[in-house]
């Protein structure tokens, strides 16, 4: 097997059996494992009987803690780097430490394993492969505002707090009332919950059940409806050029931002009329 001087290692994001025997085997073998909070990861390793040492890495000290790692692996010793659930790196400290040691010339991989945002995309219905992830959204109205838009023919993924939630939902009701929804809550813990409607039902399910848990949600992607009307003389002048259905598709969502998908749905419809 080849041997790496840095593993990012996912761990379970609720449920413990869901971590990988790989993972064990190398949080065993290295010497050191850098975490976000050393009390959450020290649990983990309990339950697993793995005794390595542990050093604090996270949002607040990675910049500092970036020299202290360097030092560690130039002294020959092997580490590993966890978040405090899921993979590092998603929305988890890591991107600036993982280019130091691309710049340094250390062996670095990933292990596969828990992520909230694949197990929630696999089990969501959607009409397309696309997605946009988002990470956390921003705080104000505007900026979300400016996403959703930006984004309204694609499936936009993100993850919201507990707190915050039903006002996200709002703003996503305030910009389109038929949009839809899904959410995730508590993914592979005793009380999951995955659910998929309009946005105002979303909103009155969860006024009425209290929010707990960390939380993935999607925004589905928008039709071409009345919207498309700002687009017809481009795609038309694509059609009189002898594009494809398929190259307009590529080409207007290239231009414009839109889900390749939808644009490729229209132009069958309108084939269709057109007959």
């Amino acid at each position: 097997m080849k041997e790496y001087d840095f593993y990012i290692v996912p761990t379970p994001i609720g449920n413990l059996g869901d971590i990988t025997q790989r993972a064990i085997d190398v949080l065993k073998s290295v010497d050191v494992i850098a975490c976000e909070d050393m009390r959450v990861t020290q649990k983990l390793l309990n339950h697993f009987q793995i005794g390595t040492k542990c050093i604090s890495y996270h949002k607040f000290n990675e910049k500092e803690q970036v020299a202290k790692v360097l030092e560690i692996l130039n002294s020959g010793k092997k580490m590993a780097l966890v978040s405090d659930a899921g993979t590092p790196l998603f929305c988890d400290p890591g991107s600036i430490l993982i280019k130091a040691l691309k710049e340094h010339d250390f062996k670095v991989t990933a292990l596969p394993g828990a992520n909230a945002v694949a197990t929630f995309l696999s089990q969501i219905p959607r009409d397309s492969e696309e997605f946009v992830f988002a990470g956390f959204l921003p705080k104000s109205e505007k900026q979300i505002l400016e996403l959703l838009n930006k984004y309204k023919y694609c499936n936009l993924v993100f993850y919201e707090s507990p707190n915050r939630l039903l006002s996200t939902l709002e703003i996503i009701s305030q910009n389109s009332s038929e949009s839809v929804v899904s959410v995730g809550r508590e993914l592979t813990k005793v009380f999951e919950e995955v659910i998929t409607d309009k946005v105002g039902n979303i909103i009155e399910h969860f006024k009425k059940n209290p929010l707990k848990g960390e939380i993935v949600a999607m925004v589905h992607a928008g039709t071409l409806n009345g919207d498309t009307e700002q687009y017809i003389e481009q795609i038309n002048i694509l059609k009189q050029k002898g594009y494809s259905a398929k190259d307009i598709s590529i080409i207007i969502s290239s231009l414009y931002n839109i889900n390749k998908n939808k644009v490729y749905s229209y132009l069958l419809n309108t084939k269709q009329d057109d007959n």
